[in-house]
């Protein structure tokens, strides 16, 4: 695996990045355009098909407020080096892509779609530090994810959410090799999901908004908001391409973990304290988006919005099939996604 990229400076560094990109040959190329392009025609199909939450105003999970500011025209921008594009992750995408490492998310843990910010109160997550558990030691050894043990380790400490419980969201989250190694540089297809936590451009955007987060103080750092702290718009590909950095991926999977466990216990959802708990909830709220896991972890779900839910991460056909074994719609989805928690959020995995 490649080194993580490093927090990019405003300004510069693009010609580079565009050499670099231009150095690929004509398959890794096209397999980028390809992720690209699939992605955004599937992005509007999901929006089309899903359409908003509710009455309450929260933004379904897989559907963009912003549409994809990471265009196919900037990536093609970036590959042919127009010196506009972004270049923060241009090298670990290179990196992967000259090991003949996929880009696209594989399905096996990637390509989960997450939602954006509901817009609950803003977090500090910094006092909540030492809440839920100390960062400690991780059980990655000498395995193929162990750079990955000092970024989980310090945003652990950060927010104070065990690194057990970090490792497992990302594990779930992240597409892999064949040797199991989280690929930094992973695209869902279906959507605009990215990165080791496939997030949304939508909920990057969001966390990069909200005061308190790591990605919050690096946008700042970079010039990349505007007066009123919101993402300026010449500055969405460049914040975007984070996603592919993987220290910026492992702190702001933090972030969102700790303010969706914020989240609900404000709603009066029972988080629980030991760390198999705190991961199981917080992968919910990082699955579901904390307006629906709200719903779905107090029972007020509606049928027809876990039969939407279900149809995006299994199909209509499977869905339809699950529906009629459980009796209604609801009870579908709640077994899907708990068998899919059970098999997958396993923080004992991951822990010294």
């Amino acid at each position: 695996m490649s080194d993580p990229v490093a927090v990019p400076a405003t300004g510069g560094g693009h010609a580079a990045a565009g050499t670099q990109m231009r150095g690929l040959d004509p398959a890794q190329k096209a397999k980028l355009i390809y992720a690209q392009a699939r992605s955004e025609m599937s992005d509007r199909l999901w929006r089309a098909a899903l359409g908003s939450d509710g009455p309450d105003g929260d933004s379904s999970r897989l559907s963009e407020k912003r549409g994809l500011p990471m265009s196919l025209e900037a990536l093609l921008g970036l590959l042919e080096g127009d010196g506009k594009t972004p270049s923060s992750a241009v090298p670990a995408m290179v990196a992967a892509l000259q090991r003949g490492e996929a880009p696209v998310g594989d399905g096996s843990g990637g390509g989960r779609e997450r939602g954006a910010k509901d817009g609950d109160a803003e977090a500090d997550a910094n006092s909540n530090a030492g809440r839920d558990g100390q960062g400690g030691d991780l059980a990655l050894g000498h395995g193929p994810n162990a750079r990955y043990a000092p970024m989980l380790g310090a945003a652990a400490n950060r927010t104070g959410l065990p690194a057990a419980a970090l490792a497992t969201i990302v594990h779930a989250e992240a597409a892999k090799d064949g040797d199991g190694r989280w690929l930094p540089y992973s695209r869902n297809p279906r959507s605009s999901a990215a990165g080791l936590g496939q997030f949304l451009s939508s909920t990057w955007e969001g966390e990069a908004e909200r005061a308190g987060t790591w990605l919050n103080a690096t946008a700042r750092a970079n010039g990349w908001l505007n007066e009123r702290g919101h993402v300026r718009g010449d500055a969405r590909a460049e914040l975007l391409s984070l996603r592919y950095d993987p220290q910026a991926a492992i702190e702001t999977t933090a972030d969102y973990a700790r303010a969706n466990l914020d989240g609900l216990r404000k709603a009066g959802v029972t988080v629980g304290s030991g760390v198999e708990e705190l991961a199981r909830t917080a992968y919910i709220g990082h699955h579901l988006g904390r307006g629906d896991a709200v719903r779905f972890l107090t029972g007020s779900l509606d049928p027809a919005r876990a039969r939407r839910l279900l149809d995006a991460q299994i199909g209509e056909a499977q869905a339809s099939r699950r529906i009629e074994q459980a009796g209604s719609a609801v009870a579908a989805h709640r077994s899907w996604l708990l068998d899919f928690v059970g098999r997958n959020i396993k923080p004992a995995n991951f822990a010294a």
